[in-house]
This record gives structure tokens, C-alpha cells and sequence, in this order.
């Protein structure tokens, strides 16, 4: 039997890999685990930090994306409850004390989907710059490990706006984050014109995808346009099935099929 390590390739994390080299490459696949525990069988996972926060057990993977729980957070509040300083010193004691190799820790966004902005009462322009302001200050926190900014909006031209936003805090090849993508999945094209409107402007940034379903990944556009994504998927499709949402072998499993549904491209 294969071990998920075998199938999901090390990349031991430095701060000179969150630039990548030029040129597209195999897509980065990170997947999305509930139980910290877990990423033992895996050699990148991204995991919240509302599964880390009160961590002192180090996580045995070589590479975790740090997922800032700002979709859960608005879900239930409509609001961030805690400031970014508290989220800046979480990520310094994971780093510090050895708890987790952090790739990058994703900046704390707001998501722009309707439903989400009625329980802000907020408009995609302050969504958009609200992110923004989250992503500033949690640089100045200055924090040792790499942070991923966010790119929000609705329509691909929001998206491009948001770019301008940013002014010059986007560097060459960066590694960039693009929101409120998850729900847009039932037809593929939509999260390819958000994506290559974006890459229009800026096509050395390196885009990593959020909650990225099955259907999306094995899109050739899709896979085309990203550097890297997260999936969470597997869990959804084990309940259905009656299976435990929380088993890494489905996790391993899933992306095991992504590997074998995607024969040209291999998931890294």
C-alpha cells in the first residue's frame, strides 16, 4: 500500500520558497485536515489555526499552510472577535516552539460572497479594503514566516481592482491567495475567468486556491492557472457516503484519485 507521503511530495519550507521559480509548475496540493494530528501521513496540509491555537504537541509535516479561520469567524459573527496581534502571536508561538513548519500563514480576509457580506452589512469595496488593512497589520507584526495576502471580490473586474489595491505591496512571483472561489464550483469556467483575469494583469503572481473541489482540480484551466490549492473535499464526500468526515485515509484516498484523475499533471 502507498503511504500519502509517498503521493503528496516534501517541500521542507524556507522564506526563499514562498517566491517561486519562474515557470509553471506541478500543482502544490495542500489537504485540508481537521485533526492536526493527521498531517503525520501527509507532506503538506493546510490546517486552521483554530486547531492550533492552544497546540504544544509539534505537528509531524514537513509543510503546513496556516490557514487563518476567517471564513469560520464571519460565518458565526459577521466579525473578526479577536485582533490581528492575537493571530500574529499565535503564529510567532507555533513558529518559535517548533509546533508546526509553517509554508505560509494566510492573511485573515473577508470573503465576499453575498450571504457572507449580509452578515457584515459591509460592500465588496470594504470587504476588499478591510482585507487589505488585516494584511498591513499583521506584517507589521513582523512574524518570521511568510504571510499570503488575499485577493477578493465578486466579479473577475473586482478582483483585477483589488490588485490595484495593493498597490506595490504585491511582489514578482509572489505567492497570492484568491478568495470566494469556493462556492462559484458547479461550473469550472467562472473560477477560470476570476483566475485569468487576475493573471492578466499580474501573471507572475503564484495563485493558490481556497477549498478547491474535485471538479475544479482536475479542470485543465483550473490546474492551469494555479501555482497551488487546498482541498477539504474529501470530508464533505465521506460523510455523504456515510463515512467518517474525519479519517485521514479518506483524505489519502481522495487525493489519490485526484492523482490518478489528473494522469497529465501530478498533484505535489
Amino acid at each position: 500500500m502507498i503511504a500519502a507521503r509517498d503521493f503528496v511530495g516534501a517541500v521542507v519550507p524556507t522564506q526563499a520558497a514562498f517566491q517561486a521559480p519562474a515557470g509553471r509548475s506541478a500543482l502544490k496540493f495542500f489537504v485540508g485536515l481537521h485533526q492536526p494530528g493527521d498531517a503525520c501521513h501527509f507532506n503538506r496540509a493546510c490546517i486552521s489555526i483554530n486547531r492550533l491555537r492552544r497546540r504544544r504537541k509539534p505537528v509531524d509535516c514537513p509543510e503546513i499552510l496556516l490557514d487563518s479561520g476567517a471564513f469560520t469567524e464571519l460565518a458565526m459573527h459577521g466579525r473578526y472577535r479577536r485582533c490581528v496581534e492575537d493571530y500574529a502571536a499565535a503564529i510567532r508561538r507555533l513558529h518559535d516552539a517548533r509546533i508546526v513548519r509553517i509554508g505560509a500563514a494566510v492573511a485573515q480576509d473577508y470573503m465576499c460572497e453575498p450571504w457572507m457580506r449580509a452578515k457584515t452589512g459591509l460592500s465588496v469595496r470594504d470587504h476588499q479594503r478591510l482585507t487589505i488593512e488585516r494584511y498591513d497589520a499583521l506584517i507589521a507584526c513582523g512574524i518570521p514566516v511568510p504571510i499570503m495576502p488575499v485577493l477578493q471580490g465578486v466579479e473577475p473586474a473586482d478582483y483585477v481592482d483589488h490588485l490595484y489595491q495593493y498597490r506595490g505591496r504585491l511582489e514578482p512571483e509572489m505567492w497570492v491567495g484568491v478568495g470566494s472561489v469556493c462556492k462559484r464550483q458547479g461550473d469550472p469556467r467562472a473560477i477560470v475567468a476570476v483566475l485569468q483575469a487576475i493573471l492578466a494583469e499580474r501573471p507572475d503572481l503564484r495563485l493558490h486556491g481556497f477549498g478547491v473541489k474535485t471538479t475544479s482540480l482536475v479542470h485543465p484551466a483550473v490546474r492551469a492557472c494555479l501555482f497551488s490549492a487546498d482541498s477539504m473535499a474529501w470530508s464533505f464526500a465521506a460523510r455523504m457516503r456515510g463515512g467518517s468526515p474525519n479519517d485521514w485515509r479518506e483524505a489519502a484516498a481522495f487525493a489519490g484519485r485526484i492523482g490518478i484523475a489528473t494522469a497529465r499533471g501530478t498533484i505535489s
